[in-house]
């Protein structure tokens, strides 16, 4: 046999090999064939007809944990809930309790370089898991933003501001972390979900 025919012989067999890998991906990703079948479930509006606002999600007025920063700020946070997609998210509102208006806290965004970028944020929060020996960071997106509140800067006296955090979740056998802001006292939440 030639050296050219080898070579000829070996591309052939990659190639081939090549386009029955990507056939079965193709197969893969395709549909199951069920494609007219509806949804099993569909969003739909409220079956209450009456203008009875529902809270939203976050905005539970029983405060599970205060923390308390400088200038009057306080963190009161109303929920921790875990998601199945493997997530905690913590909401509560930023208050300002002084008699005047305070810069919030460029320290509260933490110190790293892509986090900073993106302006303002809760993006230096920080759970701890006493349990786990572990510290979990706010997640960031795919560009470095942090999963968080932003673009505040200034509160007014007696201002607040509704504010979330989202974390990677803890193993479910942890109820309870502490949660950490710069410039802020640390406080310990329960989990939900």
């Amino acid at each position: 046999m030639s050296i050219r025919f080898t070579a000829k012989a070996r591309r052939g067999v990659v190639a081939l090999t090549l386009a029955t890998g990507l056939a079965i991906g193709a197969a893969g990703c395709g549909g199951s064939g069920d494609d007219d079948k509806k949804p099993e479930t569909t969003a739909s509006a409220s079956k209450n007809e009456g203008s009875d606002p529902k809270p939203q999600e976050g905005d539970s007025d029983e405060v599970q944990a205060e923390l308390k920063g400088s200038n009057g700020l306080s963190l009161q946070v109303t929920t921790a809930d875990r998601d199945s997609g493997g997530f905690l998210t913590v909401n509560g509102t930023l208050k300002n309790d002084s008699d005047k208006s305070v810069t919030v806290p460029i320290a509260l965004q933490g110190d790293e370089t892509e986090v900073i970028a993106h302006g303002r944020s809760l993006g230096g929060a920080t759970l701890v898991d006493s349990q786990e020996k572990k510290r979990y960071y706010v997640l960031r997106d795919t560009d470095g933003r942090p999963l968080t509140t932003t673009g505040f800067s200034i509160l007014k006296s007696g201002e607040s501001v509704a504010v979330f955090m989202q974390f990677p979740a803890p193993s479910a056998a942890t109820t309870e972390v502490t949660l950490q802001l710069p410039t802020f006292s640390s406080a310990t939440i329960k989990i939900s979900g």
